[in-house]
């Protein structure tokens, strides 16, 4: 199912931890030399920059290519029309995608991404065109949508198991969201099919991961099964998920109870203090880094939306308070790690072990850099209608309109 040989991604795996142990001096230059040799990896990789150079610039091209056929080869065409054609193009764009990789042996290339994400948006959008009865509006009275999302969804976990694309995985998620809304009305319904979906997914990632625990496969696994705590929270934390009360959580008072029924309002107030310690004891058993930092994120979510939860009064200080919080429970946990034998406790210790932590921490500043407002000095703006003169002192000869 993998488009990817399991010996390549092997290779490319071991390749990579090589480097890493390599620029922390855990092997010898003779020894990452040897070992080199044995990793050899016909995969074509490149920086993350160039990446995402190649993945927009071949997005503008495959749309600018499809727009151009319609302006240029079809006149007017029905949205029946269009829509046949934009299938067609999702499959030539699938094809491609399957041949950048089997061809010229693609790896994380931004290339093949944007024309498997191309095929994944020409295929709902042709599919919504190409059932519309005459207008799009009109396709939601014969409930093509749900049939749209379910196509965007399994195309998307096709994408994710086929590439190993984390992202595509992350958009199926995005599907299954709004796909209840055709199902039922009742919102806390919709809240628990959402939840469930993504509680089932987890089970069956956590069953199927176990079998992958130290190969290739465990890393999208990982992120998967973090992204779907992270979504099995967001559905069950109202004050998060419920546009009703989130602009009213954002204008400084809680939302109540009354927008759902008083024991499923009060249900979700447990679960959300519930899931996040299953998640961190499921993430520190596996000693996975990516669960664990879903459980810490929402551990703090939790934290932030108690007391709008509660309805109770927020103050100015509250995060500052949740900073010292947070800031005790690091020094504790780096204090109580480096107190174990050789700074180890169980598995875990706080010493930086490969430089990949280092370049986490460099895009995050860097990410943080960006997002920051600068902070520069206005410049003065001169009037050329100033005139300095008129002063009193002076010397030297000076006159007043010096």
């Amino acid at each position: 199912m993998r488009i990817y040989s399991a010996s390549s991604e092997e290779a490319l795996r071991a390749r990579k931890l090589l480097k890493d142990w390599a620029s922390e001096g855990l092997v010898t230059e003779a020894q990452h030399n040897r070992m080199e040799q044995d990793t050899v990896c016909d995969l074509r990789t490149t920086n993350i920059f160039l990446r995402l150079v190649l993945f927009l610039f071949t997005l503008i091209i495959v749309c600018a290519t499809v727009g151009l056929f319609y302006v240029g080869i079809l006149s007017r065409p029905s949205e029946q029309t269009t829509g046949v054609f934009l299938l067609i193009f999702a499959g030539i764009s699938y094809a491609v995608a399957e041949a950048a990789v089997s061809q010229a042996k693609l790896y994380r290339y931004g290339i093949e991404e944007a024309l498997a994400v191309c095929s994944v948006g020409f295929l709902c959008g042709g599919m919504l065109m190409a059932f519309s009865n005459g207008s799009i509006l009109a396709a939601k009275q014969q409930t093509i949508e749900p049939w749209v999302l379910t196509g965007g969804a399994i195309s998307s976990l096709w994408i994710w198991r086929r590439f190993g694309l984390w992202y595509a995985f992350f958009a199926a998620m995005v599907f299954v969201v709004f796909l209840p809304e055709y199902w039922t009305s009742s919102h806390s319904a919709r809240h628990l099919m959402v939840a469930g979906f993504y509680a089932a997914g987890v089970a069956v990632i956590a069953a199927i991961r176990s079998q992958h625990r130290f190969d290739y496969l465990d890393d999208d696994y990982s992120i998967a099964e973090a992204l779907l705590w992270l979504g099995m929270y967001l559905a069950i934390n109202l004050q998060l998920s419920s546009l009703s009360l989130l602009p009213r959580w954002l204008g400084g008072h809680g939302g109540g109870a009354g927008e759902f029924a008083r024991s499923f309002y009060w249900t979700t107030w447990v679960l959300t203090w519930c899931i996040p310690p299953i998640g961190l004891v499921r993430g520190i058993r596996q000693k996975d880094r990516f669960v664990i930092a879903a459980g810490g994120i929402i551990a703090v979510l939790t934290l932030v939306t108690n007391k709008p939860y509660l309805g109770w009064e927020r103050h100015t200080w509250d995060p500052m308070l949740l900073g010292v919080l947070l800031t005790g429970v690091a020094l504790f946990v780096r204090r109580w790690l480096a107190g174990g034998k050789d700074g180890i406790r169980y598995g875990f210790t706080a010493v930086r072990l490969s430089s990949k932590d280092k370049r986490w921490m460099s895009v995050g500043s860097t990410a943080l850099g960006l997002l920051s407002p600068s902070v520069l000095p206005s410049p003065q703006t001169s009037s050329n209608d100033v005139r300095f003169g008129g002063g009193d002192s002076g010397g030297a000869g000076a006159s007043g309109d010096f």
